[in-house]
């Protein structure tokens, strides 16, 4: 699933960020700049947009649209452990690795998977300034602006949060912030999420999607190869009744780490502690995103992979002679 143009300087700033260890810094490029006027009035915006009539009918083609769409892309996804989230009866709050602007379509198929057909997303004030096909879906679908103003975030956010976990719904968030294209790590958390869920005593249901290199063309860039995805659900961390709001937020941040760091030792057979390497980036066959590109490069890299694969397919052939 690639989306966007060149990549080499934001592969470049996920480098520095991650060596710098830095692991919730913005590293994207061509985000809308808007100041915090600006970014108040977009969120106040589409707030009154969702109490019209308008957006309840553009809601309603917008979520039937983007399940057709979630069954196509995923086509070729793996899912693991969804009976981690079928036990779970109450409103919930999802945390997952933020690695693509659409990864979340995965996250919403393995949640109507395993039960929960209406999975809604926090996303930042920034996104509802986009226009086009993806404009449409940020400011239609079922998605919650989240912008840094003290009395939006003290007051009219949690007021929304509440009430769709009191309809027993659940609520994507991404703990880490930022997103780091196709960095295939989990990423130390903030807290936000998790004060939520030990405020309204739900739990927290960890999800970790493993990025699987196929070696093929990616169409649209030949900085990358495709990927396809293994989309782990992983236990479900509960509040503890016995402990404060504070305790139980600071927990079960911990713990959802835990749970994401071995889910990414297991699947990839490497320490999260491991030094940096371009190979952390999924897909990546740029090169050395620090110098300028080589319009060789990506190809060269690809015919190799091309050439592995054809091994592999004759291999199986023979091995099913």
């Amino acid at each position: 699933m690639f989306i966007g143009g060149i990549k080499r300087p934001v592969i470049a700033n996920i480098e520095k960020a991650a060596n710098e260890g830095r692991f919730n810094d913005k590293v994207e490029i061509h985000d809308p700049v808007l100041d915090k006027t600006d970014r108040t009035q977009l969120v106040l915006s589409h707030l009154g947009h969702m109490n019209t009539w308008t957006y309840r009918s553009k809601n309603f083609v917008a979520r039937h649209f983007v399940h057709v769409y979630q069954w196509w892309i995923n086509r070729g996804t793996h899912w693991v452990g969804l009976d981690n989230a079928r036990e779970v009866k109450t409103g919930a709050i999802v945390t997952s690795n933020h690695f693509n602007p659409m990864e979340n379509m995965t996250v919403f198929q393995g949640m109507r998977k395993a039960g929960h057909p209406r999975t809604y997303a926090v996303s930042q004030d920034t996104n509802f300034a986009m226009t086009g096909f993806l404009g449409f879906f940020m400011k239609n679908f079922d998605t919650i602006p989240i912008t840094k103003n003290h009395a939006y975030l003290s007051r009219q956010f949690p007021a929304i949060i509440d009430q769709l976990l009191a309809k027993k719904r659940f609520i994507l968030i991404y703990p880490e912030e930022q997103m780091w294209f196709n960095y295939r790590r989990p990423r130390p958390e903030k807290h936000g999420a998790f004060d939520f869920a030990a405020a309204a005593g739900v739990p927290v249901i960890p999800c970790f999607t493993e990025q699987i290199d196929t070696g093929k063309p990616q169409k649209g860039t030949v900085e990358f190869t495709r990927v396809r995805y293994v989309f782990h659900v992983l236990k479900p961390i509960y509040p503890d009744p016995d402990k404060s709001v504070e305790e139980n937020s600071a927990w079960m941040r911990e713990q959802d780490y835990r749970e994401k760091v071995a889910c990414y030792e297991e699947c990839y057979g490497q320490s999260i502690d491991a030094p940096f390497s371009l190979d952390d980036v999924v897909g990546w066959i740029g090169g050395d995103p620090t110098k300028p590109a080589d319009p060789d490069e990506g190809l060269a890299a690809l015919s190799e992979q091309d050439a592995r694969q054809a091994e592999k397919d004759i291999a199986e052939q023979e091995g099913r002679a």
